[in-house]
């Protein structure tokens, strides 16, 4: 039974159920966006319960947050019905990582990258106007860093230095609806790095649209940032088609 505070709020779960309620909120949000469990399907709390052996309070709390991501809907005198994909909240970023650990995992890069290729080329003009001297030196520095870790092959740091560009490039246009984008993009970044879809050593290319970027941002040159945030995304979405060409399997493209 859940405890309360003196004032009627609810205290949080005990470690250990928390635990189990991220273990079966994970599994259960993975087994729906890779179409295991279609919509319409219909589950019952106490399968759920039998299933992932696990409490009623935790299997409540896992569907609680289902819900406010658009994966199921409770209905009466039906059960927990699955909803088909036009529901979700596409842009959560757990529902993002599920959809990527899934077999239409190309098809969530392709959409997250087409949203990318509308959204951060303009992000990127407008940052020319709103950024700091102070910020844009460092998004220059930034570029280097990632140059120097590409030759490098160290793909971990180049991943942190990547997500955090598209962060700061994303924070400097000045629009807090684009800022909250980074969230997104740092979930297909990694997922990229977690699938191997990135090169070891990243393209040169690459490496110079993001030097390119950072560069005309500083100048003030919001067009040519924009032409070189577009570079980016084109080749790496074209670099990313090529990997999965190669090695996915056939159910995944």
């Amino acid at each position: 039974m859940t405890q309360s505070s003196p004032k009627g709020a609810p205290t949080p779960p005990a470690p250990a159920e928390a635990g189990l309620h991220a273990r079966v909120l994970d599994r259960l949000g993975t087994v729906i966006c890779n179409g295991d469990l279609p919509a319409g399907s219909v589950l019952s709390i106490d399968d759920l319960i039998d299933r992932y052996q696990v409490s009623r309070s935790v299997i409540r709390e896992v569907l609680r947050v289902l819900a406010s991501m658009g994966l199921i809907e409770t209905r009466r005198r039906v059960g927990i019905m699955i909803q088909p994909a036009r529901a979700w909240n596409v842009f959560d970023p757990q529902v993002i990582r599920w959809r990527l650990a899934s077999g239409g995992r190309m098809a969530q890069m392709r959409s997250i990258t087409e949203l990318r290729t509308a959204i951060e080329p303009y992000a990127a003009a407008l940052a020319a106007t709103h950024i700091s001297d102070d910020e844009a030196s460092e998004l220059v520095g930034l570029a280097a860093k990632m140059w120097a870790a590409g030759k490098a092959g160290d793909e971990t740091r180049f991943l942190d230095l990547d997500i955090e560009f598209h962060r700061r490039v994303l924070a400097a246009s000045g629009n807090e609806m684009f800022e909250k984008l980074h969230l997104i993009v740092a979930e297909v970044l990694a997922g990229r790095h977690h699938y191997h879809l990135m090169p070891h050593y990243p393209d040169e290319q690459a490496l110079h649209l993001h030097t390119d970027v950072a560069q005309a941002i500083q100048r003030r040159d919001g067009e040519r940032a924009r032409r070189a945030m577009v570079g980016i995304m084109e080749q790496g979405f074209a670099e990313m088609k090529s990997m999965w060409e190669r090695s996915a399997e056939p159910g995944d493209r």
